[in-house]
């Protein structure tokens, strides 16, 4: 006989082991079973083929019946009769074992196991010949977890969960729930308080705000990307072309009405664009799953979710198809910095600080008012890098890059003193976060992905490899040369020459990391302006002024991002809620740097000495960095051949005729690109039939005679046999 407050216990959704009860049991010699149906007038035992086999007697008014098991049935479910007379069939969940293995508690307790997302979240699966799906969720200090959704009625008794006590791991198989169903998870805190309904953390697919559910979701998707994925390496190729074309989906052009482009919309057009215009990556601002627009994907709530904002998983991994076909690489922009205080989210998870710090010192960003996950906590690490994981395993990106390292890295990132507490050797650097940063960066490049660091301070060594004490990214992007270059073109070209160390500083310290050159959505939102907004003079210095410092730019040591509008000439800021400018297009300056940055990447890519030595100072030489008067800037680039290209630019509004430089190798020269060309907008200013002379110049015994246009970067190269 069954305890009445066992019972009580059960209908009222306050007992943590329904499994105790429920179910198949041995009761002395014979078996029974129970089930608790709410709502039911009767309830009768049937067998796999649908017959009645006996009525069931309720022994408790909530809902709860048994009846004892025929000795050898093994497979049954129940015939309910709701209080209103429809009956239904339905499975019992509490007659299947865990689905969960030894090995996988162990992994999951432990916060190693590399697929994590296989254990826990929905899968659909089938157990013991019948279909439904298998939930897991982590939440060690409930004191009941129940899955509800459309398959129950929304009624957290319905399904309570299995708790593994070793791992704080709740989980059950509901038989019938299915791909398509949506879902959340019901859970009391150890007090038996009810929390807001949780979404699931692992939900390969979220419902559209405000709804905020989770989605069982099956891929029926079919690779089509496999001779590309052998081709990864767990050793980067860092002497390849890297030219990188930044993206937020939903503002890169607008479907009719305003309406968002779909993935599969982006498959088509966004990926015929950067095919057309030469570059080599797409990244993606975060395309995890958020609730806020506003947040441009930077807080998200589902790390294992591409937002369903662009269609499903299957859309999603649509559209990395086509840019495999189209040999473009996909880089996606990740957040393990920080997540948001929605209540359907991460934060207080199981009415506990689980995910973040308890302490606000630790666990708060004031600056955005988001949580700041625990990386001390081997479950939370175990999240966060099989999300990493998630993406480049089952999603087949390439490449992931870390957004805000530097909060990561110090306990007082914007934080006043009183506002931080030190590490255990009272230092500034969280030590757990390098920790984490560090094991991030070798399971990702065992997997043949590359990593990008978001990280602004002189952290040291932010791309080297761990084994040799660095952090161990590919790439660190160079916020440094973003910031000076940007600083020195915005200023009137009459007052450049005392701001000329803006422009050669980066090459002090340019092989220091293996650095990335950005000029991405940061540098035109927030009052900054457009990087064409920045530019002085009129309008036709302002075009020639952007030209010449985005083919600077690309002649200049690191691989190169542009976010999207600024190789049109995009005026406005980036606005998030509406499409590019497209139509600036429609005017021959906006056109031209258009034709420029398609030629520039052409140039680029087909010219070995513009980036196989990017990270080493064998690749660059200066020829003159010191003509101050004239903002003049020249050098070499080399690859690993000895090839050699020159650039030369120019950044006051004056040709400059008869301007001497020295050359490394005496002979003939062509002019290679010209950011003056009139096809891009310039005036024509170009250089024809250039021999050196043996005339010493900048220390080199040979030199050419070149007629700098103003305004304008040219790159030179020798002919061959020169």
């Amino acid at each position: 006989m069954i305890d009445s407050k066992v019972l009580s216990a059960l209908v009222a959704g306050h007992h943590r082991d329904p499994f105790a009860v429920l179910g198949p049991h041995r009761s002395g010699k014979s078996r029974l079973v129970r089930t608790l149906q709410p709502d039911a007038k009767s309830c009768a035992l049937i067998n796999k083929q649908g017959d009645v086999i006996g009525a069931m007697k309720k022994i408790h008014p909530g809902g709860v019946f048994e009846c004892e098991l025929p000795a050898r049935l093994r497979h049954y479910s129940f015939r309910v009769t709701a209080e209103n007379g429809v009956k239904f069939d339905a499975e019992d969940p509490y007659r299947f074992p865990s689905t969960l293995g030894e090995l996988d508690l162990y992994l999951l307790g432990e916060g190693s196991d590399q697929h994590i997302f296989r254990k826990l979240g929905a899968h659909v699966c089938k157990v013991a010949g019948v279909d439904g799906t298998r939930f897991a969720v982590w939440a060690p200090n409930a004191s009941r977890v129940s899955v509800v959704g459309d398959f129950n009625f929304w009624d957290g008794r319905r399904h309570v969960m299995r708790l593994h006590p070793g791992n704080g791991i709740w989980e059950i198989f509901v038989p019938g729930a299915a791909h398509g169903a949506n879902y959340k998870y019901e859970i009391q805190d150890r007090y038996g308080k009810l929390l807001p309904l949780k979404s699931d953390p692992y939900a390969a697919y979220h419902e559209a705000p405000p709804g905020n559910s989770s989605i069982v979701f099956q891929s029926r998707h079919r690779w089509q990307d496999d001779a590309w994925m052998k081709r990864r390496s767990a050793t980067p190729q860092m002497n390849r072309p890297i030219a990188i074309y930044e993206v937020h989906p939903g503002s890169w052009r607008r479907a009719p009405h305003g309406h968002y482009l779909s993935y599969r919309d982006l498959a088509d057009q966004l990926v015929d664009y950067v095919k057309k215009m030469g570059f080599t990556h797409i990244e993606l601002l975060p395309v995890s799953e958020h609730p806020f627009d506003g947040s441009w994907g930077y807080q998200p709530v589902g790390l294992f979710a591409p937002t369903q904002r662009f269609g499903t998983p299957d859309d999603f991994r649509y559209f990395i198809d086509r840019c495999h076909a189209a040999d473009i690489s996909v880089i996606v922009d990740w957040v393990p910095a920080h997540f948001p205080k929605d209540e359907h989210g991460l934060a207080r998870f199981d009415g506990t600080a689980l995910y973040e710090h308890a302490d606000p010192r630790k666990g708060e960003h004031a600056d955005w008012g988001t949580l700041i996950f625990n990386y001390g906590r081997r479950e939370v690490v175990n999240y966060l890098i099989g999300s990493a994981l998630y993406w480049i395993q089952e999603l087949h990106i390439d490449a992931i890059r870390v957004d805000a390292v530097a909060s990561m890295l110090y306990l007082d990132y914007s934080r006043k003193d009183g506002e931080w507490i030190p590490n255990v050797h009272g230092g500034r650097e969280n030590l757990e976060a390098v920790e984490f940063l560090k094991r991030f960066n070798r399971e990702i490049h065992a997997e043949g992905a590359c990593t990008f660091a978001e990280e602004s301070t002189a952290w040291p060594g932010v791309s080297r490899p761990v084994d040799v004490g660095g952090l161990g990214f590919t790439y660190k992007w160079n916020m440094g040369w973003m910031n000076d270059t940007l600083s020195y073109m915005a200023e009137d070209p009459v007052h450049r020459k005392f701001h000329h160390d803006k422009m050669t500083f980066g090459l002090v310290y340019a092989f220091d990391e293996n650095f990335v050159l950005p000029l991405s959505h940061d540098e035109v939102v927030h009052g900054k302006r457009s990087i064409i907004g920045r530019m002085p003079g009129d309008e036709w210095q302002q075009f020639a002024n952007l030209r010449a410092y985005y083919a600077f730019m690309y002649a200049h040591p690191g691989k190169k991002l542009l976010f999207m509008g600024n190789e049109i000439g995009q005026r406005n800021e980036w606005n998030h809620d509406q499409s590019l400018d497209w139509h600036l297009l429609e005017y021959p300056l906006h056109a031209g740097v258009q034709t420029l940055i398609r030629e520039l990447n052409e140039v680029y890519r087909n010219t070995p000495a513009l980036y196989e030595i990017d990270f080493d100072s064998r690749g660059f030489e200066w020829i003159d960095w010191n003509d101050r008067d004239s903002s003049v800037l020249s050098w070499l680039r080399r690859d690993a051949s000895g090839g050699i290209v020159i650039a030369v630019t120019n950044l006051t509004p004056i040709v400059r005729e008869h301007y001497r430089i020295g050359v490394p190798v005496a002979g003939e020269y062509q002019e290679i690109f010209n950011s003056d060309g009139s096809q891009y907008g310039g005036s024509g200013v170009a250089n024809t039939h250039l021999r050196s002379t043996a005339r010493p110049h900048h220390g080199r015994a040979d030199s050419i005679e070149l007629r700098l246009p103003a305004l304008a970067t040219l790159y030179l190269k020798p002919v061959d046999g020169a």
